[in-house]
């Protein structure tokens, strides 16, 4: 059985104080076990009252979402946008550390919807740029029991990873403490069998995201889940699988994420829709209330 958790991105952004002291009252109260925990921007959300307010309401913190937007680069940056951006990761791994979150998961290398073409040798070259900026937030996160999860994103987000034979790739060489988080929407894209590459990914996952592949409420698209899940197993993985989606109500998030039209009747709906799913593939379909309205 994993834990199921929810991103509060599924309601709002920015995920700071304010949006936690509503949400996450909310997402207990549908059945959630746990919550993913963005940092937009370093002091969104103070760790120790974060942690408390889980904890209040019985739910873990699943991981910390590290979001990278232009200006958060590891690679072909100047030195002091690589300095700045080596600065921010650590201030997640702190956090995630203080909030207890096992993880820091997210596309860490480069800014979401930067690319470029890349000759072979050059992108031996970016790689090798990726893992010396990102050692020493690998050596702080394995310091303080807190794991880096990789994530690749569709080919229009990024030119730097899309599939999970190239992560691996990428964090060749790096410590245990650095690995793979899995995107369903993005392996939906990129992955000729997402299923195999799960499997391939298998020695490497730190952390889940799952979503449907229109980014709505899984179980409401054509991904295979109880297969996405038998593969799952048969890693070892037994972290949390959290729900990642955005709210089309906020004009910067939306715009990010290319929400252009409602993915759900509410985003209650969306939330407890896809929760019921996972509990149903997962062999408990009883603990999920109905949303409110």
């Amino acid at each position: 059985m994993y834990a199921v958790g929810v991103n509060p991105w599924v309601w709002a952004s920015p995920v700071d104080d304010a949006a936690l002291a509503e949400l996450i009252p909310r997402i207990a109260s549908f059945g959630f076990d746990a919550v993913e925990l963005p940092i937009e921007q370093p002091g969104d959300w103070d760790p120790v009252r974060t942690r408390d307010l889980l904890a209040a309401h019985g739910l873990a913190a699943a991981g910390v979402c590290a979001v990278t937007p232009p200006g958060r680069d590891l690679v072909e940056a100047a030195p002091a946008v690589v300095e700045s951006t080596v600065a921010y990761l650590l201030g997640c791994v702190a956090s995630a550390a203080a909030v207890g979150a096992p993880c820091v998961g997210g596309p860490v290398y480069a800014s979401v919807g930067r690319t470029w073409r890349m000759s072979p040798a050059a992108r031996t070259e970016c790689y090798a740029q990726f893992r010396r900026a990102l050692a020493p937030v690998a050596d702080r996160a394995g310091e303080s029991g807190v794991s880096i999860g990789v994530e690749a994103l569709n080919r229009y987000e990024t030119s730097v990873v899309n599939t999970v034979e190239q992560t691996i790739e990428l964090i060749d060489g790096l410590p245990p403490s650095v690995g793979i988080m899995i995107d369903t929407y993005h392996m939906n894209i990129e992955e000729a069998d997402p299923y195999a590459a799960l499997a391939a990914a298998g020695p490497y996952v730190k952390h889940v995201q799952v979503s449907g592949t229109d980014r709505g409420a899984p179980g409401a698209d054509h991904f295979d889940w109880p297969r996405f899940f038998t593969t799952l197993r048969a890693t070892g993985y037994r972290g949390a699988v959290c729900i990642e989606s955005f709210t089309a109500q906020n004009a910067t998030i939306a715009t990010a994420a290319s929400i252009w039209r409602p993915l759900a009747p509410s985003q209650d709906r969306l939330a407890t829709d896809g929760l019921r799913h996972l509990r149903t593939i997962l062999g408990d379909p009883h603990r999920t209330p109905t949303p409110p309205g």
